[in-house]
């Protein structure tokens, strides 16, 4: 490239990378996470489950079709960084009315280029998730790492990222009335559900089991969002009093608080799932479809067997658990992205079983 290093990423384990800056050039400490998406980075900027975390792309191009304005999945991105290859300032698409560099700017998220992302993301599935600096190449990087060290990461994220209040999408008179609670949910979950024939009332993550009922929906949505599902406490409860009250369908974080309601148990996983490319196996159809996802944290497998619940996908690269149903209760998860933003669509499916879920309730079988 010519000019010299001017940024650099330095690891809880005293790894010193260096890079050239793009987006913010603000000091921030972040959670390195890598995503295995060849496209969709626009998505990935904006979707609140990465808030604090800093994201190594393995894909080696990115910002070439620029930012638009149409696919962003939350309105203020939470994410900490990106991490990439080569970044592209020069976007060639019809569609593009920014460019990744100036949103990064706009929204504090820091940004390196010039790295070897393939080396980063072996580190990370080698040694796990880990805390990391990115800063400036001159600062002293002893001092550095015992700040780096002495840092703690934020916890309970939910409450940064959920909606402040309740407000809505589609037709009042459509076919279903869904109550979604905004854990730090992606935009395109409700415009599916609004596609399905669902009149969406998004309500934030704290609304008592009480207020959900008084609105009177016909299914309960629980979304994604980041961070650990134990930290989120008060909606784990107000699932356990809405449970048999009315269907209830859960995804990613959703999934993981509704086995916590059951009495399963979460764990964080050495390196999390991240990417369009991640096969499900559907236990109860044995077909695999390739799906879109984000997660830190997974279902323990022994813990659900003590519970209601049964396990109906698995994910192929490591048996982690992908999908649970409780038939009796009306309740079913994925723990995977079936609106696929960005990702394959194998997944929209279950929008239609979470619709077939609302109508056998008001079909009166659940009596």
């Amino acid at each position: 490239m010519g000019e010299k290093f001017n940024r650099k990423i330095l690891l809880e384990d005293g790894t010193e990378i260096l890079g050239y800056g793009f987006g913010s050039e603000i000091e921030k400490v972040v959670e390195l996470v890598f995503n295995t998406s060849m496209v969709g980075y626009q998505e990935i900027i904006s979707d609140p489950s990465y808030t604090d975390q800093a994201v190594v792309m393995t894909y080696p191009l990115i910002g070439n079709y620029g930012i638009n304005d149409d696919d962003f999945e939350t309105k203020v991105p939470s994410i900490a960084g990106m991490i990439v290859r080569q970044y592209n300032d020069e976007p060639s698409n019809f569609r593009s009315t920014h460019t990744l560099n100036e949103i990064m700017k706009k929204y504090g998220i820091v940004g390196v280029s010039g790295l070897d992302t393939r080396k980063l993301a072996r580190h990370i599935r080698n040694f796990g998730s880990c805390k990391a600096l990115i800063t400036n190449v001159s600062r002293d990087s002893k001092e550095a790492l015992e700040y780096l060290k002495k840092y703690e990461m934020p916890r309970n994220q939910v409450p940064r990222v959920t909606a402040t209040e309740i407000n809505s999408m589609g037709d009042e008179n459509a076919k279903y009335h869904v109550v979604a609670v905004d854990c730090g949910m992606k935009l395109n979950i409700p415009r599916m559900m609004v596609k399905k024939g669902c009149y969406v009332t998004i309500v934030p993550y704290d609304t008592s089991a009480e207020q959900i009922l008084e609105l009177n929906p016909d299914g309960i949505f629980l979304s994604n969002g980041p961070g650990d599902p134990t930290d989120v406490e008060v909606l784990v409860n107000n699932i356990r009093k809405l449970i048999g009250k009315k269907p209830i369908f859960g995804i990613c974080l959703g999934h993981q608080m509704i086995s916590l309601a059951y009495g399963a148990k979460t764990y964080k996983l050495k390196f999390g799932h991240r990417g369009g490319n991640h096969p499900v196996k559907n236990l109860l159809t044995d077909k695999i479809e390739i799906t879109s996802q984000n997660h830190s944290y997974a279902v323990d497998v022994e813990s659900v067997k003590d519970t209601k619940l049964e396990i109906t996908h698995i994910n192929l690269l490591d048996n982690t658990v992908e999908g649970m149903r409780c038939v009796e209760d009306f309740v079913a998860s994925v723990q995977y992205h079936p609106e696929s933003a960005p990702g394959p669509q194998d997944s929209s499916y279950l929008f239609d079983i979470f619709a077939k879920m609302m109508d056998d309730w008001k079909g009166g079988q659940h009596a």
